[in-house]
């Protein structure tokens, strides 16, 4: 034996079986040593699932109970699946089968096709996305980048939901799904989709587990040739598995229940590709005699973190957060949770990017630092803010912003209108840099109201906004900035996070960091409107958003920062409040929903020194408020109608649609955007309050001066029920 045998990269495997037991708790010990019958292992974020899974297996196989060749475990990464077979050859258990669903189904298709259909395999297909292009091109349905990408994942949806083309609306509806388009074009896209790929002879990942069930429930006796081969079944993530997966499960199967299932409720964070927690949560009703073990003890954070942790789930409601698992730390007490407000986004990362940059320069390294968002469009900032102090990082997950094709073909267009903008209709009729932004871009997509949903048009929209965002804060900044000025502000930033950064600081949106751990981990923007996300409307949706800041929060092994913006931009009103999750959770707060957190409220509310107060101190706003039921409004549509969008309307819809008519003259007249002319927010404003003069008119927010004097008369003369004739002769 050489020296590096016995080292850390070499470990020897256990000489026993009973070796193999060897440093797991009483819990863990349970779960390895229950290799009869059904088994339940309820595994909360750091309690060492894995670990137990991967000795249960090992120590099946050297005390001669389970054959390696027998065995099949299922998880849903190629990485976790490495990671499982790696752990496995070091507990001297080589030959065990660890994969993905879609890799076991995949090689056992292949070996069975010409026995089951005959022939050659079609070829599969690694992206579809350009299947589902020309099947839109068969229907005559015109689809952008970001709305294929949108039909392609409702099409996955479908086929790991078991949704066939024709049931694809009634389904959609009934699970509560925004659809990109109108629901019979998806079905109609859907069903072209499955043409195309019949005439090319192809099939799709998700055509691997359907053609699978298909033949395993044609061919029993290629479905008894399988199960006389796999005696045993281990499924990792079992939170996450779709319909389609369970039913390829239950093939496997067959009449047998030697099946072990691990998997947390509480970290359901992927309902919206067809997984389901239910089959985790029924599994005793499935198989009433299963042993069902709860790992509780976690390994990986500071009894502050877990706090956090427990806490965030105490206020839960439904039927995963009846089955949440209390988590016990086994770790020394860390430093509390930081909680930092800060005025607006920018100083929120440039509070975060400082603090990094010290816990560098303290000997932090800085591949055990994460910064954690709800959306990829949020990384702009931190990209900026990162870059400025020196501080390298790397982007997972997700392409950098600037890489992302909307936000290179908006730079493009940019360039284009900053060079030859007087030739540009667009820009006739605005005149500073904000509004000739905001026209360019509308051309490539943007609009002043979000696309409903979530999604791929939904994150190309965000990425726009963010340039948007960014164009209203750069000529706040500098006054009299031309849109030349802005351009080479872009190519600048563009250059400067270009640079190599192989080890650095993570930057990824909360879904991306599962599985993922790290020392320091900094959660921002958790606002109300980001965490949860605006889309999130049921009480299902609220709740996912609650279990994804869950994640989040038990990324951190030791150093946790959470911080909110009031603003979005400086110098914005302060509109902006922190998390309802964070009620009764951070200091100064109080809990508002939910269960009583049990051990009482964590961390103090502490922010980074020099971030606030540096401001002189503006007049504070008196709040707007409904005219319906009086309630405070912070969202600028409702704020513009000065109602809830929940309260009752007197608008008159006549005087509304003769508004919409005359705005599309106008539109076409000077060649802009509708939304140019007056948002139709501001439309249905005016419609519901009819101003009788140009200082009631004036009043309504989205008119200005400007406006005003261009369209006042128009306006009043339609509020007036004057035809635009008449005004005129009136003059």
């Amino acid at each position: 034996m050489t020296a590096a045998t016995h080292s850390t990269l070499f470990p020897q495997a256990p000489d026993s079986a009973d070796a193999v037991l060897d440093g797991l708790d009483p819990e863990q010990r349970e779960v390895a040593t229950a290799l009869h019958g059904p088994v339940c292992v309820l595994a909360g974020a750091g309690t060492g699932k894995t670990r137990a899974i991967t000795h249960r297996i090992a120590y099946g196989v050297r005390a001669g109970i389970l054959h390696p060749s027998s065995v099949l475990a299922v998880t849903f990464t190629n990485r976790a699946a490495g990671e499982m077979r790696g752990r496995l050859r070091q507990l001297g258990a080589a030959g065990v089968q660890a994969r993905t669903f879609h890799s076991a189904a995949l090689r056992q298709l292949q070996y069975f096709w010409p026995k089951a259909i005959g022939g050659s395999m079609p070829r599969l297909v690694d992206r579809k996305i350009h299947l589902v292009a020309d099947a839109a091109a068969a229907c005559r349905i015109r689809l952008d980048r970001g709305e294929l990408r949108d039909v392609t994942a409702e099409i996955e949806w479908s086929k790991v939901t078991q949704t066939v083309p024709a049931d694809y609306a009634p389904a959609a509806a009934k699970a509560g799904r925004e659809s990109p388009r109108d629901p019979a074009e998806i079905a109609q896209l859907y069903a072209a989709y499955e043409d195309v790929k019949r005439e090319r002879s192809v099939i799709d990942f998700e055509d691997v587990l359907l053609l699978t069930v298909a033949v395993l429930q044609d061919r029993h006796d290629i479905a008894e040739q399988i199960r006389a081969q796999y005696q045993h079944f281990v499924v990792d993530e079992y939170q996450d598995v779709s319909p389609l997966q369970q039913r390829l499960l239950e093939l496997w199967l067959g009449e047998r229940d030697s099946l072990c299932v691990v998997g947390d409720a509480s970290q359901t964070i992927y309902s919206f590709t067809g997984a389901t927690p239910d089959h985790l949560l029924d599994f005793r009703t499935r198989h009433p005699g299963a042993t069902v073990v709860k790992l509780v003890r976690d390994y990986r954070s500071t009894p502050q973190v877990v706090h956090l942790a427990n806490g965030l789930l105490a206020q839960a409601r439904g039927r995963a957060a009846d089955h949440r698992l209390e988590l016990v730390s086994q770790r020394a007490p860390g430093p509390e949770p930081v909680y930092a407000e800060y005025t607006d986004e920018p100083a929120e990362a440039e509070g975060a990017a400082r603090r990094i940059r010290e816990l560098i320069d303290s000997g932090v390294p800085a591949s055990e630092i994460a910064v954690l968002f709800r959306t990829n469009a949020q990384s702009e900032t931190y990209e900026q803010a990162l870059a400025d102090a020196a501080v390298p990082y790397q982007l997972r997950g997700a392409e950098r912003f600037f890489d992302r094709p909307e936000v290179r073909k908006a730079s493009i267009a940019l360039r284009a209108a900053a060079r030859f903008g007087g030739n540009d209709s667009l820009l006739d009729d605005v005149v500073d840099l904000p509004s000739q932004v905001r026209a360019v871009l509308s051309g490539e997509g943007w609009t002043t109201q979000p696309p409903a949903g979530s999604g791929a048009v939904r994150e190309r929209w965000e990425s726009l906004a963010a340039l948007v965002n960014l164009a209203q804060d750069f000529a706040a900044a500098k006054p009299g900035a031309t849109l030349a000025d802005l351009v080479a502000e872009l190519d600048e930033r563009a250059n400067a996070q270009h640079a190599p950064t192989v080890q650095g600081v993570t930057l990824a949106s909360l879904h991306s960091a599962k599985g993922l751990e790290w020392d320091v981990v900094f959660l921002v923007g958790v606002a109300e409107g980001m965490m949860p996300i605006t889309y999130a409307k049921t009480d299902e949706q609220i709740e996912e958003e609650r279990r994804l800041l869950y994640v989040g929060v038990t990324r951190a092994r030791e150093h946790l920062h959470v911080s909110w913006a009031l603003s979005r931009s400086p110098g914005g009103r302060p509109s902006r409040r922190p998390s309802r999750f964070l009620d009764g959770l951070r200091p100064g707060s109080t809990a508002t929903t939910g269960r009583a957190i049990a051990g009482g409220a964590g961390g103090i509310e502490r922010g980074i020194p020099g971030t606030r107060g540096s401001a002189p101190k503006r007049a504070q706003r008196v709040p707007a408020r409904c005219r319906v039921c009086g309630r405070t409004l912070t969202d600028a549509g409702e704020m513009k109608l000065m109602r809830c969008d929940d309260c009752p309307s007197d608008m008159n819809e006549g005087l509304y649609e003769r508004l919409r008519e005359w705005r599309a003259d106008q539109a076409r007249s000077s060649g802009q955007p509708a939304f140019c002319v007056f948002t139709d927010r501001t439309l249905m404003a005016i419609a519901e309050s009819a101003p009788d003069d140009e200082r009631e008119l004036a009043r309504i927010p989205g008119v200005g001066m400007r406006k005003l004097t261009r369209y006042g008369a128009d306006v009043l003369a339609i509020c007036a029920g004057q035809s635009l004739a008449e005004s005129a002769d009136h003059d």
